[in-house]
C-alpha cells in the first residue's frame, strides 16, 4: 500500500504542535499555581506605614515596581545613601534605578510626575519608566474643584491633600476623563480637554461664579507635557503581563492604606481608589492568579492624617512624644499626624480583606522611652464586644477600645538601634520581642521584616523575598 509521506508529515506536525501547546499550558498553570516572583506590599491601616521603605529594600532583588492606583497623594519617604528621596507617583525602586511602572489604575499629574523625573536626574539616577497610556490625567481645574468640594462637605470633610485626585477619578468614572494617550495626540487632546474643561467650569461657577482660566494656555501647557512623556507611554497592561510569564520578580507598591480604601475602607473619610491587594487587577491588568505573596504593612502604633474618628488616638504628651519620636507629619502635605495605640481589630479587617501572607512592622524606635505600651485587641459597643471591625464611622464612634497592656523599652541612642539590627531579631530587647510575637499571634501571620530605623541598614529581614 502505498503511504502518503506528505501526509504523514503533516500530520505528526499537527501533533507535534499540539504538544508543545499542551506543555506550554501545563508549564503556565504550574507557574501560576507555584507563583513566588510578584509580591504585593500592601499598607493595613490608614496610610504612612512605611510601605516606600520596605519597597525601597526588597526592590533590590526585583526587577520591576508597580503602582497600581492613587495619584501624587500618596507620599512616599526614601532613604538611599543617607539622602533623603520624597516621591508622590513615581514608584520606590526609581532610585535603586529600577525598571518602575505607573499603571492604569493610577491618577497622573504630569507636572508633579515630570519634577519628579527631574529630581533622580539632578541626582544622577537613570530613569527606567512605563507609563500607561490609559491612566487617567490630573488638570488644574481638578485641582480647584477638589478644595472647593472639600468646603462644602461640611462635617464630611475628608481632609483632602487638594492635589485633584477625586475630581479626576470622578471623570473617570463618569467617563469624560482625560488620558494619558491623548496627550500625544495634539487634535484628540484639544477636542476632549475643551470638553472637560467646559463641564468643569460650569459646576466650578456654581461655587465660584468668577472662576475662569486660559483654555489655551492649559492646552499648550498639556501637549508639552505629552512631548516629554511620550518615550515612557505603553500598553503597560501587555508589558506587565509578559514580564510576569517570562519570570521577573515584580513588586506591586501600594499607596495609602487598606482603611482608606474606596470600596472597603473607613467611608466616607477614604481615598478614591482601592488601596488594598484587590485594586491590584483591575489597577494593574493581571489576573488574581499572578499575584503571589501579600506583605501587610504596618506600625507599631497607629497612625492616620485627615478626618475621620480614631478609637485609639492619643491627644496627649504620649502622643505628641510619638509623633515627634516617628516623625509623623505627612510627606505630601506636611500636616501633623494623629497618632494612637496600636488598632488590630480594624488591622485583623485588612488582613483578611488582602488575605495577607506576611507582616512587617514598622517604627519600633518610635515607641522608645514609652511605658506602659497598649495594643487594642477589641471594640466594645453598647456593653457588649464585636465580632468584627463595625467599618462604619456612625458604628465606630460609639465604640470603646478593648486594650492589652505591655512594658514598653527604654530610649537608646542612634547608634544603638543600628547595632541591634545588624544583631537581628536575637539582638532586639525582650520587650519588643514579646510585642512582635504578640501582634504576629493576634494577626495569625507570620513576621518577614521589623523596622528600627529610617535607613535600609535598620531593617531586620526574618523572611526573604526573591
Amino acid at each position: 500500500m502505498d503511504v502518503d509521506r506528505s501526509f504523514i508529515a503533516e500530520l505528526l506536525s499537527i501533533n507535534i504542535n499540539k504538544l508543545k501547546l499542551i506543555s506550554k499550558i501545563i508549564a503556565r498553570k504550574s507557574f501560576m499555581k507555584n507563583n513566588k516572583n510578584t509580591i504585593a506590599v500592601i499598607g493595613l491601616s490608614f496610610g504612612d506605614e512605611g510601605k516606600g521603605k520596605i519597597t525601597d529594600y526588597i526592590a533590590q532583588k526585583a526587577d520591576l515596581v508597580v503602582r497600581f492606583q492613587g495619584g501624587n497623594n500618596a507620599g512616599h519617604t526614601v532613604v538611599h545613601n543617607n539622602k533623603k528621596f520624597k516621591f508622590h507617583i513615581m514608584p520606590s525602586g526609581a532610585v535603586l534605578e529600577k525598571e518602575v511602572m505607573i499603571a492604569n489604575g493610577c491618577v497622573v499629574d504630569p507636572k508633579v510626575l515630570l519634577n519628579e523625573m527631574d529630581n533622580l536626574r539632578e541626582n544622577n539616577k537613570e530613569i527606567n519608566l512605563k507609563l500607561s497610556s490609559t491612566a487617567h490625567v490630573i488638570c488644574p481645574f481638578h485641582r480647584t474643584l477638589d478644595g472647593l468640594e472639600e468646603q462644602a462637605k461640611t462635617e464630611y470633610r475628608v481632609g483632602t491633600t487638594k492635589r485633584g485626585i477625586g475630581p479626576t477619578y470622578a471623570d473617570k468614572a463618569s467617563r469624560y476623563g482625560l488620558r494619558i494617550f491623548d496627550l500625544t495626540h495634539p487634535k484628540i487632546l484639544k477636542k476632549k480637554l475643551k470638553n472637560l474643561y467646559l463641564i468643569k467650569k460650569r459646576i466650578i461657577n456654581c461655587y465660584d461664579p468668577e472662576w475662569d482660566i486660559n483654555f489655551n494656555d492649559v492646552y499648550d501647557e498639556y501637549k508639552e507635557y505629552g512631548e516629554k512623556l511620550k518615550p515612557y507611554i505603553i500598553d503597560t497592561a501587555y508589558y506587565l503581563n509578559q514580564a510576569i510569564n517570562s519570570g521577573k520578580k515584580v513588586i506591586f507598591e501600594g499607596a495609602q492604606g487598606t482603611l482608606l480604601g474606596i470600596d472597603h475602607g473607613f467611608y466616607p473619610f477614604v481615598t478614591s481608589s482601592n488601596s488594598n491587594a484587590l485594586g491590584i487587577c483591575s489597577g494593574a491588568g493581571v489576573s488574581p492568579k499572578k499575584i503571589g505573596t501579600v506583605l501587610g504593612i504596618i506600625k507599631a502604633y497607629t497612625s492616620r492624617v485627615g478626618k475621620g474618628f480614631v478609637p485609639t488616638e492619643l491627644k496627649d504628651e504620649v502622643g505628641d512624644k510619638i509623633r515627634e519620636q516617628g516623625n509623623e507629619y505627612g510627606t505630601t502635605t506636611g500636616r501633623p499626624r494623629r497618632v494612637g495605640w496600636l488598632d488590630l481589630f480594624n488591622i485583623k479587617y485588612s488582613v483578611m480583606l488582602n488575605e495577607v501572607d506576611y507582616i512587617a512592622i514598622m517604627l519600633l524606635d518610635a515607641l522608645e522611652g514609652i511605658d506602659p505600651l497598649n495594643i487594642c485587641v477589641g471594640y466594645e459597643m453598647e456593653g457588649k464586644s464585636l465580632e468584627s471591625w463595625p467599618i462604619h464611622p456612625e458604628l465606630v464612634k460609639k465604640c470603646t477600645p478593648i486594650y492589652k497592656t505591655f512594658n514598653g523599652w527604654k530610649q537608646r541612642p542612634r547608634e544603638e538601634w543600628r547595632e541591634i539590627a545588624n544583631k537581628g531579631f536575637k539582638g532586639l530587647p525582650k520587650e519588643i520581642k514579646v510585642y512582635v510575637n504578640f501582634i504576629a499571634e493576634e494577626l495569625q501571620t507570620k513576621i518577614a521584616m521589623l523596622s528600627i530605623g529610617p535607613e535600609r541598614e535598620s531593617t531586620i529581614v526574618l523572611k526573604d523575598f526573591f
